[in-house]
């Protein structure tokens, strides 16, 4: 393991036997993501291609058989919430209690030891270093992490395919943000140097190679700093948008809307409605053909063809989902006219990050291009890094 994820599993230990006068009974931990391209397609039933990334959010965890899931965190020192299992269910736990305790709630009643996972309790400490509402998906790894702790905790023999959907089910639930399978999957399926192609009707994931150092190639994150909360107004509406076009165009998703059906969908829908649609399916081609290029080795020979797809689904996230902000429309210009191969956001949208595909020795040009550009702008100055494909969820002692 790098000493930078062991000193995050010690502290995590360590912080662990401070809030509760005890040593834990181990540490797992799961990743952040980026969705590589692949927007609001995954409850579209479409198609998406995200990557694990470095930054993890890590448990301690260890059974009590008083049935509380009692939290504590690295975030909020000194503070430790017990909430009766019994109580969770839909909507019921406020704030970010909900995502631990749905989580446990939600194994709970997929008939894999509810007594278990329930009556038990456990007791976790969390500890993250993935950033909060930057299109990275923070939910998505504590979900993941608690998920597999509470798994080997509790013997359930889920497969992985079942924690993600568990997760998913707290997510949608007990949290009440309608998010699709993509954040979960890409976190417990990440693979070190692949992205992961999820077909979200089937739920199966393939790991495809995402060979950024010998193409000789980085992706920069541009934090942009805009926090975003998938619960709120904006992705809601898009996704209740998203099934009233279904419902309206007689199929039973999105994902069964081609290329050659919008022109007869333009006839039926309103303009906005139809943007929407415009977006979703022409996002599914866009993953379709990335998928294809990374296969036959393209990102080495001719990384310009996933970089125009990258920037093509920005402006299709812009222009028909609506879903971009000044700064992240900023971020991704800028890249690319600084000279990255394409960019675009990252995340749902209304706030979070943007990924830039940039040549390795170009990639500090185009990172102080989108400082200076926000500085220009006066927009708060975002927070710059690289990202690369690394290791999904896992025990870490």
């Amino acid at each position: 393991m790098p000493a930078h994820l062991d000193a995050l599993a010690e502290a995590t230990d360590r912080g662990f036997h401070d809030a509760f006068g005890r040593d834990c009974a181990g540490v797992w931990s799961a990743p952040g993501r980026v969705n590589l391209i692949g927007e609001h397609t995954d409850y579209n039933e479409g198609f998406v291609l995200p990557f694990a990334i470095g930054a993890r959010t890590s448990i301690a965890a260890r059974r009590r058989d008083d049935g509380v899931i009692a939290l504590a965190s690295a975030q909020f020192p000194g503070k430790i919430r017990t909430i009766p299992l019994a109580k969770v269910g839909p909507r019921a736990v406020p704030g970010w209690a909900a995502y631990p305790a749905g989580v446990a709630w939600a194994l709970g009643l997929a008939g894999r030891g509810a007594a278990a996972a329930g009556a038990s309790g456990v007791s976790l400490y969390i500890n993250s270093v993935v950033p909060t509402g930057s299109g990275l998906s923070s939910s998505a790894a504590l979900e993941c992490a608690v998920a597999l702790a509470l798994h080997d905790l509790h013997g359930l023999q889920a497969t992985r395919a079942e924690l993600a959907l568990a997760c998913q089910r707290a997510e949608n639930e007990v949290v009440g943000a309608p998010t699709g399978i993509m954040d979960q999957f890409a976190s417990l399926f990440g693979e070190h140097g692949s992205a992961v192609f999820i077909d979200c009707r089937t739920v199966h994931g393939e790991n495809v190679p995402l060979a950024l150092e010998a193409a000789g190639l980085e992706v920069v994150l541009a934090d942009t700093r805009e926090q975003h909360a998938h619960a709120a107004g904006g992705y809601v509406d898009r996704r209740a948008s998203c099934d009233r076009a279904a419902r309206i165009l007689g199929v039973r998703a999105l994902r069964d809307v081609g290329v050659g059906d919008l022109e007869k969908a333009s006839d039926v829908l309103d303009a906005e409605t139809f943007r929407r649609v415009r977006h979703v399916v022409t996002e599914n081609e866009r993953v379709l053909a990335a998928v294809a290029s990374l296969r036959a080795g393209g990102l080495e020979s001719d990384p310009a063809v996933l970089g125009a797809l990258l920037t093509a689904s920005h402006a299709s996230m812009r222009d028909d989902f609506e879903i971009t902000t000044p700064a992240l429309d900023l971020a991704a210009a800028t890249a690319v006219e600084a000279g990255a191969v394409g960019a675009r956001m990252t995340g749902g949208g209304f706030g979070g990050a943007v990924i830039a595909l940039v040549a390795r020795e170009r990639a500090a040009e185009v990172a102080a291009s989108i400082t200076a550009a926000f500085a220009r702008a006066g927009f708060t100055a975002p927070r710059l890094s690289t990202v690369a494909p690394s290791d999904g969820a896992r025990r870490d002692r």
